[in-house]
C-alpha cells in the first residue's frame, strides 16, 4: 500500500510540472513565448539588412549653350594705332621669367592673362609683371572654358577669387581685364567682368601658338593678320612655349618696326 501511494504521489507530481509550461510551449518562465531571434518572421526583415539612409549628391546645373556669334561689350583693338601684345595662361616658372626677358630687351610692354591657381603657385611672377611695366588680366581661376556658361554667381566667385589671388600677390594690383579662356564669351560673363570692374578682353591675331607650330609659322601667322590696333594673342604657360619664345624676337621687331607696340587703353 505505501509503495502504491509512493507512485500515485509521483505520478502526480511529474503531471504538475509538466502543465507549468502553458500552453504556449515549455521553456520559458511565467508562461511566455520562447525569445525568438530578429528575422524568424516573415514580414521582419533581418537586422544586417536594415536600409541605411543616402546622400543626395546635388546635380549641377545644365550649362547655357554658346551664343551663336559674339557678344557685345568686348574690347577687340589696342585703342591706338599701335599693337598690343598679350600672354596668357601663365605665370610659368619656366616660360614667363624668359618672355619677360625678351619684352625687357625689346623695350615693349605686354599684358598679361593669369590664372588664379598659377598665381598663388609663383607669386614672384605677378611682382616682376607689374614691377616691370606690364598690365594685368583676369584669365579665371583654372582656365575654365566652360566658365561662361556656368551659373551667375559661380561665374562671379572665379573671378572674385581670381583678384583676390592677384591683389595678395601684388596689393593694390589694378585688373583692367578679363579673357574668357578659349575665347567662349557669354552675355552673362561679360556682365559680371564689367560688374567687378573689368573690360573683357578679345584679340584679333591668333597665331595658334598653343597647337604648338613652328616659329616660323607663328611670326608669318602674326605678320600675315596684324593690322593697325591688333590685339596679338600669345602664350607664356600652359604648356611647351619654347616655338613661341624662340618666335617673340623676329614678331616684335616687325611689329614694332610697321605699327609699334602699346598698352592697351
Amino acid at each position: 500500500m505505501r509503495l502504491r501511494a509512493l507512485l500515485a504521489y509521483g505520478l502526480a507530481l511529474t503531471l504538475l510540472v509538466a502543465g507549468c509550461g502553458g500552453a504556449d510551449g515549455p521553456g520559458t518562465a511565467g508562461g511566455g513565448p520562447a525569445p525568438v531571434a530578429s528575422g524568424a518572421f516573415p514580414d521582419e526583415p533581418p537586422a544586417s539588412a536594415t536600409p541605411r539612409p543616402t546622400r543626395a549628391v546635388p546635380t549641377r546645373p545644365a550649362l547655357r549653350p554658346l551664343p551663336a556669334r559674339l557678344p557685345a561689350g568686348l574690347q577687340r583693338t589696342s585703342g591706338v594705332r599701335a599693337v598690343a601684345l598679350t600672354f596668357d595662361d601663365g605665370p610659368d616658372p619656366v616660360w614667363t621669367p624668359k618672355v619677360l626677358d625678351e619684352l625687357k630687351a625689346a623695350g615693349v610692354t605686354a599684358t598679361f592673362c593669369v590664372v588664379g591657381n598659377e598665381v598663388t603657385r609663383h607669386p614672384e611672377l605677378v611682382r616682376r609683371i607689374v614691377r616691370e611695366g606690364h598690365q594685368l588680366c583676369n584669365h579665371s581661376w583654372h582656365h575654365d572654358f566652360d566658365l561662361g556658361r556656368r551659373p551667375v554667381a559661380e561665374i562671379q566667385a572665379d573671378l572674385v577669387r581670381t583678384n583676390q589671388a592677384i591683389r595678395k600677390a601684388v596689393p593694390r594690383a589694378k585688373v583692367p581685364f578679363y579673357r574668357q579662356p578659349g575665347g567662349r564669351w557669354t552675355p552673362e560673363v561679360v556682365a559680371v567682368a564689367k560688374k567687378l570692374g573689368m573690360r573683357s578682353l578679345h584679340w584679333t591675331v591668333d597665331p595658334q601658338d598653343w597647337g604648338k607650330p613652328t616659329a616660323t609659322t607663328i611670326a608669318t601667322r602674326v605678320r600675315v593678320a596684324a593690322r593697325p590696333g591688333s590685339v596679338v594673342l600669345l602664350h607664356d604657360g600652359g604648356g611647351d612655349r619654347a616655338a613661341t619664345l624662340t618666335a617673340c624676337p623676329g614678331l616684335i621687331g616687325d611689329l614694332k618696326r610697321r605699327y609699334g607696340i602699346a598698352r592697351l587703353r
